[in-house]
């Protein structure tokens, strides 16, 4: 009997993953240690290996789906094996959206037979009226096809989205008004309007009726186009995989908490010294402490005596935590990921700051566990290093509070002498959730922060 291949669980906290790319195609030979599809968690990234060596009967999730953890997201078995009793000895459905595709039978050497357990998509308009999945007619909405003319592939010639991704290659949408006008797409038609589609004067220009000034190349999603007019060349990347998820959380911080930035400078002097110090040190771990440890060390420090700032809201309910469990933010090549420093307000700055660097390796490696992506109860932003000299971090709800660590930048000073001089500052930048901080919680954390900084070697001592 067909074997299922589920959904991973990549840590206690994770209740799903996106498929971010399919490594194989239903019909293809797997052996048990075949990659079958790439995933991430909202913040990390692995490869699923099929488990088990024959055909691949059904994929049961496309490109792009949100899938539960231990949901059956294929079937790799003998050709003729049942997808339907395999999923149905595992416990498992297959998903209403998106049907199995069973193996056909054996080519007899028509042009139109299938070839076993591959149904090619066609983008060849239809008489209209055809099923088509729910996320199908999302893809087609977006590309201005009409799904419901086009040729199913999937069971019951189901338009299914791999259908839409076809008939997008074949040509241009159309925009509603050329929809109405036309029985689906029209040979030679080139559009003119606004993501390539094809308007109502470009259907007239491509039966005789007129012309249109302007031209550009169709354009697939996810491709550059060849331009020949206005507005000249440009490319469409769909959102998708870890940065859909960053745009729908940042969106989500911004619409269900009263975000507000407070700003201020404390003196560099000290934090440069001791730095320099530490790098001439003989151990190795100490020589590598960076100015953004020493920041993040002594923003943890200060959190002690701000128990409403190290804190979480959520449905009404605040709750501040005895313990630090420091987020942070880190720049990787999949986007924004914030790891969690456990308890970093026990460690000395040594562990700190080891522990902080394996952290965002694992994170820029895509090796680290999801679990440790989650649960912080206050973040850092640095964007120092690119001479940011104040910026607004966003929220990372149910957080309270963000710091954001800005550049260091000289500042003219007037001396105790009335003598006029420069001085060395570093910046720094609080969003706080005025919902629950007031600014004079939150000025009272930043005078506190700046002391910190400006007396950074008592605050590592301390």
């Amino acid at each position: 009997m067909a074997q299922v291949v589920v959904m991973p669980q990549l840590g206690n906290t994770v209740e799903s993953c996106l498929v971010t790319t399919w490594l194989v195609a239903v019909g293809d030979t797997v052996e048990a240690g075949t990659l079958l599809c790439e995933i991430e968690t909202d913040k990390s990234a692995m490869e699923v290996p099929s488990g088990v060596a024959g055909t691949v009967l059904a994929l049961l999730a496309e490109e792009g789906d949100d899938v539960p953890v231990k949901q059956a997201i294929a079937v790799v078995g003998a050709v003729g094996d049942s997808v339907d009793e395999a999923l149905a000895a595992a416990g498992q459905a297959a998903p209403a959206s998106e049907p199995t595709v069973e193996p056909a039978a054996e080519p007899t050497g028509s042009a139109t037979t299938p070839v076993p357990g591959v149904t090619p998509p066609s983008a060849v308009p239809t008489a209209g009226g055809a099923a088509v999945s729910p996320r199908a007619r999302g893809v087609a909405a977006g590309a201005g096809i009409a799904a419901d003319r086009l040729a199913g592939s999937g069971p019951g010639g189901r338009v299914i989205t791999r259908d839409v991704e076809a008939a997008i290659a074949a040509g241009p949408g159309l925009t509603a008004g050329a929809r109405a006008a036309a029985d689906g797409f029209l040979p030679g038609a080139v559009g003119t309007g606004i993501g390539g589609r094809v308007t109502r004067a470009d259907l007239a220009a491509a039966a005789g009726d007129g012309s249109s000034a302007e031209m550009t190349t169709p354009v697939v999603p996810g491709h550059a186009s060849v331009a020949t007019g206005f507005p000249g060349a440009f490319t469409d990347a769909p959102l998708k995989g870890v940065r859909k998820v960053i745009a729908e959380r940042m969106m989500a911080s911004l619409a269900t908490s009263a975000q507000l930035t407070y700003t201020a400078t404390a003196p560099a002097a000290a934090l440069l010294a001791l730095r320099k110090r530490l790098k001439g040190a003989a151990d190795p771990e100490l020589s590598s402490v960076t100015v953004g440890d020493l920041v993040g060390y002594a923003a943890v420090k200060t959190l002690a005596r701000h128990a409403v700032v190290n804190a979480h809201l959520s449905d009404g309910v605040l709750r501040t935590f005895a313990s630090v469990h420091l987020g942070m933010a880190v720049d990787t090549p999949r986007g924004l990921l914030v790891p969690t420093l456990r308890f970093s307000d026990t460690m000395t700055l040594r562990q700190f700051s080891t522990l902080s660097k394996n952290l965002a390796m694992e994170a820029i490696g895509g090796s680290i566990s999801p679990d440790l992506l989650s649960g912080a109860t206050f973040t850092v932003s640095n964007l120092g290093a690119f001479g940011i000299e104040s910026f607004t971090p966003l929220l990372n709800v149910p957080q309270v509070a963000i710091l954001g660590v800005d550049a260091i930048f000289p500042r003219a000073v007037i001396h105790a002498d009335g003598g006029v001089g420069a001085e060395q500052r570093i910046g720094f930048s609080l969003t706080a959730d005025h919902r629950v901080i007031d600014g004079a919680d939150a000025a009272r954390y930043l005078k506190d922060l700046c002391a910190a900084v400006a007396d950074i070697d008592l605050t590592v001592l301390g």
